[in-house]
């Protein structure tokens, strides 16, 4: 019987040749993160089944269809459907909330959902995500979704538009759910059975609903920016000035309400129409009562989460610039074990220096070797046989001029054992640069 050892359904593959452009995402993320003052966190894969039951609600389709949750002898864990959760968890538990205000953390981590595979959304996805908690100000929300927004102009992606709502505190939510009970209760016979329960326990719910007939029907559902209170709707206004003195864009979207049930007021997305109905690569918002519902004091907090999967679709899709994969310095061919040991050396010397050097491993013919250094395009190549060791020099070839120069195999060749050879490994590894916003010119087309 045969084994299936294929890759779950629903996962990918990330193999060395598309790393780099996970990479390019990775570092514009931490480094714009950074400049904003956030420190990166990390946190477990998985957490007690409470917590996102807490968390996340238990109303929301995450936790009524999506989870992966397994027991471990008499405790129930869960893989995290988001990054949030686990991490206000965190902060709570190792004291950052006890140190100067306002907390600013980020992560970049695995997430977990069972839903159906399709271009733009797995059940094994990646996120970079942070928080920010101790501002109940506009601004924050303002420097967070700054934070966002800027990260997503350095990587070079055009077209995404910036969509806010605010979907108010308890005291104006409970007025609002009024207004949408009544308005669902006229069409009830129409809506799925899940929205049946959510009728009555979270009605909001209804408006995040995937069914194509729910979505129809709350086309015409009342909007939350009716009903804000004072403070919810001047909070809001602040805010939108707050993006317009950054320069910002926005549109207000009344139909945002985000998937999870912790979210208070400021709710935003960035969004696109180039891949597909899932169109959302960064989505996040205000959740000033989840610190104290996870058992803390009262601490206002927002943060975003971005999918790595969805921002690389656009930006493929864009041809933005990725980080130019780093390819063989230099390779040294072979002829006979002695040439192989110098070559060894060699190697190692110039790894110290940060260069990447390789030398056969196969013992291949000379001719095969120099056919292995152009696949794994070797900007310089040495052979190196008998008469250059009883010479000790040999001639190293620019692979892309045909230039040869003759370099004396001595305690020099070490890094910066020819000036022409070292100027181009600087160039080489200036261009390994992504372009940002900091004012480089573009040098990988």
């Amino acid at each position: 019987m045969a084994i299936d050892i294929k890759r779950p359904n629903g996962t990918e593959d990330v193999v060395p040749k598309n790393v780099h452009k996970w990479c390019t995402v990775e570092k514009i993320a931490r480094e714009t993160a950074e400049s904003f003052g956030f420190g990166e966190i990390r946190v477990p894969t998985f957490e007690n089944t409470e917590l996102f039951l807490r968390s996340v609600g238990e109303t929301t389709d995450v936790v009524q269809k999506e989870m992966y949750t397994v027991m471990a002898k008499e405790t129930k864990f869960t893989l995290r459907p988001e990054g949030t959760a686990g991490t206000i968890r965190a902060m709570l538990q190792n004291g950052l909330l006890n140190e100067a205000l306002p907390q600013r953390v980020f992560y970049i981590l695995s997430c977990f959902r069972h839903e159906r595979p399709q271009a733009g959304r797995l059940r094994e996805f990646h996120q970079f995500g942070c928080e920010l908690a101790g501002s109940p100000e506009p601004s924050a929300d303002a420097e967070v979704i700054s934070l966002a927004n800027t990260i997503l102009t350095r990587l070079g992606l055009k077209n995404i538009k910036l969509r806010i709502n605010s979907i108010g505190c308890p005291v104006c939510r409970e007025k609002y759910h009024g207004a949408l009970r009544t308005y669902f209760e006229s069409r009830k016979d129409e809506l799925c059975e899940t929205c049946h329960d959510r009728l009555e326990r979270n009605p909001m719910r209804i408006l995040d609903c995937k069914s194509p007939i729910c979505r129809k029907i709350s086309e015409d559902a009342p909007v939350i920016i009716d009903y804000l209170c004072d403070e919810c709707k001047t909070h809001f206004e602040k805010l939108k000035g707050n993006l317009t003195a950054l320069g910002i864009e926005y549109e207000v979207d009344p139909k945002i309400v985000r998937g999870l049930d912790y979210y208070t007021k400021t709710v935003f997305e960035f969004v696109t129409t180039e891949i597909g109905a899932q169109g959302t690569v960064c989505g996040g918002g205000r959740y000033d009562g989840l610190i104290e519902q996870l058992g803390g004091q009262h601490v206002p907090a927002l943060g975003f989460g971005m999918g790595i999967e969805r921002l690389l679709l656009v930006m493929e899709k864009q041809n933005c610039d990725f980080l130019v994969p780093k390819t063989c310095d230099i390779y040294f061919a072979t002829m006979g074990d002695a040439a192989l040991e110098k070559a060894m050396k060699l190697t190692a010397n110039l790894r110290e220096y940060g260069y990447y050097a390789e030398f056969d491993l196969m013992s291949r013919g000379l001719k095969a070797q120099m056919k292995y250094a152009n696949k794994i395009k070797a900007s310089f190549t040495m052979v190196l046989g008998d008469n250059e060791l009883s010479e000790n020099k040999a001639r190293l070839r620019d692979m892309d001029t045909g230039n040869e120069t003759e370099i004396a195999l001595d305690d020099k060749f070490t890094g910066n054992f020819d000036a022409a050879y070292f100027d181009k490994m600087m160039n080489a590894l200036e261009e390994q640069e992504i372009v940002d916003s900091f004012g480089k010119e573009n040098t990988n087309g």
